[in-house]
């Protein structure tokens, strides 16, 4: 680890106008990603600036029905919150299915956000890895990837997204709210991540001077009829292999809304609307189903040690739809798939 120079930030204002005027100068928070980094000289910063002291920790009512997730609010705290596991239980069951506990008491709304992959090839400076120094080549590719992507890789990049909760997110349609040097502005969290291309060093949309203040839940929160399945290589504190979440909503027996998102699979959540629409209408059956399976896979391509992520996943979506229809939910307290 290189040595760093540490500050404080005194308020939102603060924060902005430090990490603007040094490049080189990272925000912190819980550092549960961050540090990790650090300790293995693939992030270098010249300065932390910690932003723990900020106003950024409170849940709060939106006037739209919603809820407001400050930035600083711990992943703990936010998914045994009464108001999220009642009226947003698939993002509580998102968040409980990843990490540790400990590493959920510190780590932050925000900072999850915004977790670097964990690629064998990005922690390991020895090998070739163009996220970590861009035009150094991908050793995943030819070398162990059963981590690695099965859609939306590029040549340059296969690797995935880490986050859990980002899975839940995507399918609740949430809104990232930031600011920065020209002012704030809210983000889709469709848009918030990036696919590799030929720059799958930038993994966000967010600007390198902007800071996530808060995370919007619009009032739609599938409560009734949602899962969040995770299936990975031991059942606690591992990285999916494929997970699935799954918001569904019902009446007189056929679905009126569905929305399905992937993790584990691609270098951001993945999430293919075209895919949703034909359920609309239908009854929920398991042939609608892998129909549904098969069109979100569409393009899918492994690589020598991932291939199998396909047909996991392709089970996967329809054993979450199965579970979300039934208002049977995935419990993270089980350590088999209902």
């Amino acid at each position: 680890m290189i040595g760093f120079d540490y500050v404080k930030a005194r308020d939102i204002g603060d924060a902005v106008t430090q990490i603007a005027r040094q490049p080189d100068a990272r925000f912190i928070a819980g550092g549960t990603n961050l540090i990790d980094l650090m300790k293995e000289n693939v992030a270098k910063p010249e300065r932390l600036i910690d932003i723990t002291g900020l106003p950024l920790a409170e849940i709060e009512e939106t006037e739209a029905g919603g809820l407001r997730i400050g930035a600083l609010v711990p992943n703990s705290d936010l998914a045994y919150d009464r108001r999220v596991t009642e009226r947003y239980p698939l993002l509580s069951s998102a968040i409980l299915a990843g990490a540790s506990a400990q590493l959920r008491n510190m780590a932050s709304t925000g900072g999850n956000l915004l977790q670097r992959t964990r690629c064998l090839y990005f922690y390991d400076t020895d090998t070739a890895c163009n996220k970590r120094e861009p035009g150094s080549g991908c050793g995943a590719i030819e070398g162990f990837n059963r981590m690695n992507a099965i859609l939306g890789w590029s040549r340059a990049c296969i690797a995935v997204h880490p986050s859990d909760m980002c899975v839940a997110l995507l399918v609740l349609e949430a809104l990232v709210h930031v600011t920065g040097p020209k002012g704030s502005r809210v983000i889709p969290i469709a848009e918030f991540h990036r696919l590799p291309g030929d720059t799958p060093e930038i993994d966000t949309n967010l600007a390198r001077d902007e800071l996530i203040t808060a995370i919007e839940l619009p009032a739609r929160g599938f409560a009734r009829n949602h899962t969040y399945i995770k299936i990975r290589d031991r059942m606690s504190y591992a990285f999916a292999l494929v997970s699935v979440a799954v918001g569904l909503e019902l009446e007189a027996g056929t679905i009126k809304l569905a929305r399905i998102a992937l993790g584990g699979v691609a270098h951001k959540p993945w999430r293919i609307e075209a895919a949703e629409v034909p359920l609309q209408g239908r009854k929920p059956d398991r042939a609608t189903f892998a129909k549904t399976a098969n069109m979100i896979l569409e393009g899918a391509s492994g690589f020598a040690h991932n291939s199998f992520k396909i047909e996991l996943a392709r089970r996967a979506i329809v054993r979450a739809l199965e579970q979300a229809a039934a208002g049977t939910p995935q419990p993270q307290s089980v350590k088999t798939i209902l």
